[in-house]
Parts: structure tokens; sequence; C-alpha cells
């Protein structure tokens, strides 16, 4: 029942945004009783903390298993970009939802959120780092503002990509690594 309510409670807060949807909304969307909610969730902020976490943690597991590879920076990086648009593909409400109602949380768990994404981001920031030192990627790049530049690429792009449309999530990933690898200068000028 935890799964159905979390499951239910992302499509709502999707569509109706965390603020509009009520534990009411919620439990009557699956028939089931206040009292079913709050055996497992102690409030509605709880409920979000919980999507978030999940969401975050499972993103951190799978960045470590990119890392311990053996594969080059760049490899790895592309391998990155391409967990982040895939999970547009496979858990879209579950990113709109990470992304848009974290204001929601307590500053608390709010601060407990943005160390996690922080540890992301540092990550990233340390693949750059070490692809410059073994001369994968340009040695005049500043690994904090690319860092920032690919994760504002591919954050943001969970407003408007469709993966249903006419470019996959795989093909939108190749896209994004040409641009950060290659920009969109004419080789020689």
């Amino acid at each position: 029942m935890k799964e159905e309510l979390t499951r239910q409670s992302i499509q709502l807060f999707e569509r109706k945004g965390f603020s509009s949807t009520s534990v009411q909304d919620i439990v009557d969307s699956l028939s089931v009783t206040k009292g079913t909610f709050y055996y497992y969730f102690t409030s509605k902020e709880t409920l979000l903390m919980d999507i978030h976490l999940r969401y975050i943690d499972d993103l951190l597991a799978r960045q470590k298993k990119v890392l311990d590879s053996d594969d080059s920076c760049r490899n790895q990086l592309t391998e990155i970009v391409g967990l982040l648009i895939n999970d547009i593909r496979t858990q879209g409400s579950s990113v709109r939802v990470y992304f848009r109602e974290m204001r929601h949380l307590s500053e608390e768990n709010s601060s407990v959120i943005k160390n996690k994404r922080r540890m992301f981001h540092l990550t990233i920031e340390k693949i750059i780092k070490e692809g410059i030192e073994k001369k994968e990627f340009r040695e005049n790049l500043d690994p904090k503002m690319t860092t920032f530049a690919i994760l504002g690429v591919t954050n943001w792009s969970y407003e408007w990509f469709d993966p249903t449309g006419n470019v996959s999530s795989k093909e939108l990933a190749i896209m994004y690594m040409n641009f950060i690898l290659h920009g969109i200068e004419l080789k020689g000028e």
C-alpha cells in the first residue's frame, strides 16, 4: 500500500502540484482512509521527502556504478548524461516532482536533498577534472562551470522533452554529449 500511495501521490503532485493536492485527494484516489495514509507517512511533507530521497539515492547509486567502471572520463560523462535523460523517459513524473516541488520541503529536509544533489554535482566535476588531467578534455575548461552547464542542459529537459516524440532519450543524450564535447563551432575556425 505504501508503494501505491507513493505512486498515486506522484501522479497527483505532478498534475495538481504539491500545495494543491490534499491528503484527502490522495486517499480518495485510492479509496482508502486517511488512517491508511498516516500509517505509512506522518505528513504530506514526509511523503514528499520520501519521493525525493528515493529519486536522488537511486540516481547516486547509479552514478557510483558509472564512476566505479574503468571507462574513460568521456564515456563516464556520457553515461551520466544518459542516466539523466533516460530518467525523463522511465520516471518522468518522479523527475518533475523532484525538480518542481523541492521548495515545499522544510529547511532541514531541503538541506538533506541539496547535500545529496551536491554529491552528484561534485562527482561530475571530478570526472571533468580527471578528464582534463588525462587529456581527454581541453585543459582550459573550468570544471565547476562546465558541470553547471551540463546539469543545466540535462536537468531542464524534463520541462520540454517528450520521450514519445520524434527524438528518443538515447538520441537526445547523444545530441547533448555531442554538444558538450564539441560545441557548435566549426573545426578550424
